[in-house]
């Protein structure tokens, strides 16, 4: 199993908080570091800010070299799918091939509401990720593409440059592990993720994910977790948290995201690096 690091970027995260926890990423080993992609606190605390999702993983990657960036995940009520395939593929270069996007439908209404955001039934936000998620890999392809959806078009587009990661960066679908989700990620994405799921639901999920993958024609692909991580005090616990990843990953969990809420305690971070990833590989 791989352990990354997420942080919840809209709880108030200062450029200054993401060098330090790049640095710290990079220091201690730990494979990438995934951000929310909000523009609100989830939390409804109105006097914590919000640095662009795609604007801070630009900026880390200027001044990183091992670490890999990305998002968990981006709204595609957020951006259009061309300005997204084009600002991954930005961060790409920038990054020298380290870059991962997550897609989603988006969920939180008060700030579509406040940024003015359209926010249309999740139904319509289901439909919005297919196109999105065809517009998006058929950019990131090779030769010109040609897509005639619902809401978007794109026609005989040869986007240059192509992203330094070929065939393209890892495209993470992120859901609740509904059928229509879990269809999506077969058809088009390199990697399902969810959230917050025991080890007998992952289970499940993993043989959806399977079937899912055989109907669409493909191998099966990897299934990610994010889950809570506030450090573990003592040996104890530190121990009772690493048989909990080892029994997602005999569950059928390939990569977990620790979502790190208290993003100043570097000591978490190392403690992830160095401790928890080398016990669970």
């Amino acid at each position: 199993m791989r352990v990354c690091l997420m942080i919840e970027g809209q709880e108030d995260v200062s450029w200054d908080d993401w060098l330090a926890l790049a640095r710290a990423c990079e220091e201690h080993g730990v494979e990438a570091l995934f951000r929310s992609d909000h523009y609100l606190s989830v939390q409804g605390r109105g006097e914590r800010g919000s640095l662009d999702a795609w604007a801070t993983i630009s900026a880390l990657a200027a001044v990183t070299r091992t670490v890999r960036l990305g998002t968990l995940v981006s709204p595609v009520t957020f951006r259009h799918p061309s300005q997204l395939a084009k600002v991954v593929v930005t961060a790409d270069h920038i990054s020298g091939g380290r870059v991962e996007l997550g897609m989603g439908t988006g969920w939180l209404g008060a700030e579509h509401e406040a940024y003015g955001f359209p926010f249309p039934p999740l139904g319509d936000r289901m439909s919005e990720l297919e196109e999105q998620l065809a517009v998006v890999t058929g950019e990131w392809g090779e030769g010109p593409f040609s897509f005639e959806g619902r809401r978007h078009r794109v026609r005989d587009l040869d986007a240059l440059p192509k992203p330094v990661q070929r065939p393209r960066p890892n495209l993470i679908v992120g859901g609740s592990a509904g059928p229509r989700s879990v269809a999506l990620a077969a058809r088009f994405a390199d990697e399902y993720n969810t959230l917050f799921k025991s080890a007998e639901e992952c289970r499940a999920i993993r043989r959806a994910l399977d079937d899912a993958c055989r109907e669409a024609g493909r191998e099966p692909i990897p299934l990610s977790m994010m889950m809570q991580w506030s450090g573990a005090d003592d040996e104890g616990e530190l121990d009772a948290a690493v048989e909990r990843l080892r029994e997602l990953a005999a569950a059928g969990v390939e990569r977990v995201m620790l979502q790190h809420l208290e993003h100043r305690d570097l000591d978490a971070v190392e403690q992830i690096g160095r401790r928890v990833a080398p016990a669970v590989v």
